[in-house]
């Protein structure tokens, strides 16, 4: 089961992709994505570079979706997918 978990910033939830299975990976990560409210923030931890699927969740969320790179090394990337200007659920 995925789980996001929340670290000690408000609103930031950890997502690490590097331990669910490659053919999960896609469907997992945009079930995490559609389950953040407006302002929230998923803090995505992957092996590589996950080019191919920024060009989908900007697909899917459009200008609401906000990509914040914290690392781009060789063997750990940690992107903040931001949610923004979504109406409150």
């Amino acid at each position: 089961m995925i789980q996001m978990q929340p670290v000690a910033e408000q609103h930031i939830h950890v997502f690490d992709a590097r331990g669910v299975a490659r053919r999960f990976r896609h469907s997992a990560i945009f079930g995490a994505m559609d389950a953040l409210r407006s302002g929230e923030t998923m803090r995505f931890v992957n092996d590589h570079d996950p080019i191919p699927l920024i060009a989908q969740l900007r697909n899917r969320f459009g200008d609401n979706l906000t990509v914040t790179y914290r690392e781009r090394g060789p063997e750990t990337v940690v992107i903040d997918f931001g949610i923004t200007e979504l109406p409150p659920q």
